[in-house]
């Protein structure tokens, strides 16, 4: 076994370069998954989606009136952080893609679970007739669409943001929703999904087990559509729209990405569908050439970490190293990745990294002191691959660095100074 190996064991924070991204031809980029096309034309398709159904958003959610429903994140600079971090300004700019503040659902599963919500309803909507495309989206909050959507049933298996997601949307364009929960989940996420009318079945299991379940269940019933977060293609192309609006904000900030000027970003990883998709989408706007994305995982659980270690024909788990996948980053607590994550990120994710939840906890406060930003531990894990690549030649004068935020905006008060009191006691 190799030393890697040994730590990823020892549950030692690692830090992999991918060997498979600059060698010609070591792994072809699909253009399809499952038979459905996810290269640009899809992208694309799932932006327009998004736009379509701004105007009917902007009525539901009283949240998105000011943007007119669309549903995005600022790009915040993090000069008092980078200091803090002790990150050399010779490195480059650090930033922070605020997903932890998208409306609504306070996460970045609003993007893939909100997509493939309405990509659902649109489907239902326009072979009952209830819209054409270029309609008025607005027609579908009122009570003859409702009624229709009320025979079906969205159902996900979730540690909580994206069963949050699935089930907020679904919820207000009148599907009935419901959400099978792990044992890792916070509480007050489970509280929050049921006052939104969502039906929450707690399962003593795992993520993986409860995803199980709730597939068994849901493929019992035809009228119940079940989010797979493992083998999603909706569900990735809404993450990767994200990739146009980051161009725009970029380009409106006057920063260039090219070769001189590359854009590294640092992304929070459970099974791999999130961070998968919007590096995916990345890759397509900007080059390959261009942007480098790094996943961080927890220490016991880098599932994804050791997925792209291993024969693309298995599929091993977590506990195959003896680790426990128990971690506070709840949303990262996930023992197998997503065969549609590190099939499509074979030659594309720059690197991996594992952060142990003290690293969590401490950038978490620093954030909060620099900043006085608000997010939850599992979105802070990015923040440890900065020190790993600050002596890099990619961390250059021209770079631009950018941690995803992943989460947090929801953390209910008393929650959050637990986050707070921990960091001091560690």
């Amino acid at each position: 076994m190799s030393d890697l190996h040994l730590s990823i064991a020892a549950a030692k924070p690692v830090f992999w370069t991918n060997p498979f991204r600059n060698r010609e031809n070591a792994h072809v980029v699909p253009a399809h998954f499952d038979g459905k096309p996810i290269g640009m034309m899809a992208i694309r398709e799932a932006h327009a989606r998004f736009k379509r159904f701004a105007p009917l958003l902007s009525e539901l959610f009283p949240e998105l009136k000011a943007t007119q429903g669309k549903i995005e994140s600022e790009l915040i600079p993090l000069a008092a952080m980078q200091q803090a971090m002790d990150l050399p300004t010779k490195m480059g700019r650090l930033w922070l893609k605020a997903d932890q503040n998208l409306p609504v659902a306070g996460s970045v599963k609003a993007r893939g679970g909100f997509h493939e919500v309405l990509e659902i309803a649109e489907r239902i909507a326009l072979h009952q007739g209830l819209i054409n495309i270029g309609d008025d989206y607005r027609v579908l909050g009122q009570p003859k669409a409702t009624n229709t959507f009320s025979s079906f049933q969205f159902a996900v298996g979730s540690t909580g943001n994206l069963g949050m997601g699935i089930g907020v949307m679904a919820a207000a364009l009148g599907f009935r929703a419901v959400v099978h929960m792990s044992k890792e989940a916070k509480v007050w996420k489970k509280e929050r999904l049921r006052n939104q009318g969502v039906e929450v079945i707690e399962h003593s299991g795992d993520y993986e087990k409860a995803v199980s379940l709730g597939r068994s269940l849901a493929n019992a019933d035809p009228l119940c559509h079940f989010v797979d977060d493992e083998r999603s293609t909706s569900l990735f192309l809404g993450y990767s729209a994200s990739a146009f609006h980051l161009h725009e904000q970029l380009r409106n900030r006057g920063i260039l990405v090219n070769d001189a000027h590359p854009l590294i970003v640092y992304i929070p990883c459970g099974v791999g569908g999130a961070p998968s998709g919007i590096a995916w989408g990345l890759h397509h706007v900007f080059g390959k050439k261009n942007v480098h994305c790094y996943f961080a995982e927890p220490v016991q659980s880098p599932c994804f970490l050791i997925q792209m270690l291993s024969d693309a024909k298995s599929h091993p788990s977590v506990y195959d190293y003896g680790l426990n996948n128990c971690t506070e980053a709840d949303g990262l607590a996930v023992p197998r990745a997503s065969v549609l994550a590190t099939e499509t990120m074979r030659s594309i994710v720059a690197g991996v990294f594992t952060v142990d939840d003290s690293s969590l906890f401490r950038h978490l406060q620093l954030l909060q002191t620099a900043h006085a930003l608000k997010i939850e531990p599992s979105a802070a894990a990015g923040f440890a691959g900065l020190p790993w690549i600050k002596d890099d030649v990619l961390a250059c004068p021209g770079a631009t660095h950018i941690v995803w935020a992943t989460g947090g905006s929801l953390v209910p008060g008393h929650e959050y100074r637990k986050y707070l009191e921990w960091t001091q006691v560690i």
